[in-house]
């Protein structure tokens, strides 16, 4: 029974790399254009000038570039389904197919990490022309990893309850956008009124920045944060593989 699902995850999960690889040129691409475009009109314009915590600017939004890129390239994963189930109907095939939702959702949430973990090698390697090194040990990557895992659980479960690939454009627009702005990415936090970073921390990216942010600078990591994440890509996992049921109803 394990194999079996072990194997069925493995069987999406191919599929989704299968279709990267056939586009493999223009994800890098696309994945290098937007941190590329931060680095050199927010970092490198003010860098030089520009200091919070006795750090550059580019000291500071390349770890936010980390956690920015780490949720919108796991929930990018969301597009993808959609195709496959509005346009190709490979989610029906998946329905008659002796897959389990559990080996469907594993094998999608494996295929959006990955795109997270792409896309985060091609920053710290700009970062590195832009002559920023961070602290890259374990405490880095271990909320990058629950960053994407989250996500792409998120992901998953939202492709299934939208009615169309257009709602699924407006999820991106109202949720993950300003997210990505508001979630520490860019700017301290503690620059915003109370009131307001009492709102932000109730996002995850606020503290999926935060804890990459202090391990890429070698400061000591709120564990809490930690803790949160894993908490909600948790349950974010649970609700797909809800959400997955219904739709196969």
């Amino acid at each position: 029974m394990i194999q079996r699902t072990i194997n069925a995850t493995f069987a999406v999960y191919r599929r989704e790399m299968l279709i990267l690889r056939r586009r493999f040129k223009r994800q890098i691409l696309g994945q290098a254009v937007t941190p590329l475009l931060y680095l050199v009109t927010f970092g490198y314009a003010m860098g030089g000038e520009l200091r919070f915590d006795n750090i550059s600017y580019l000291q500071f939004l390349l770890p936010g570039l980390v956690a920015m890129s780490s949720m919108t390239q796991a929930f990018a994963i969301s597009t993808d389904i959609n195709v496959a189930r509005f346009y190709w109907h490979i989610f029906d095939e998946f329905q008659v197919a002796p897959i389990s939702n559990g080996a469907y959702v594993a094998g999608e949430v494996l295929a959006g990490m990955t795109r997270a973990l792409m896309s985060i090698m091609i920053i710290l390697l700009l970062g590195l022309s832009f002559g920023v090194r961070l602290h890259c040990g374990l405490l880095f990557w271990l909320p990058i990893f629950m960053n994407s895992f989250l996500f792409a659980s998120l992901a998953v479960a939202l492709a299934m309850l939208v009615k169309s690939h257009a709602d699924q454009s407006l999820l991106t627009s109202f949720v993950i956008t300003p997210m990505a702005f508001l979630g520490g990415t860019f700017f301290p936090l503690d620059r915003l009124p109370h009131w307001v970073q009492s709102i932000l921390h109730f996002l995850p990216l606020t503290h999926a920045s935060t804890a990459i942010r202090s391990a890429a600078l070698g400061r000591n990591i709120n564990f809490s944060s930690l803790i949160l994440l894993f908490v909600l890509g948790a349950l974010l996992f649970w609700t797909s593989l809800h959400c997955v049921n219904k739709a196969r109803d």
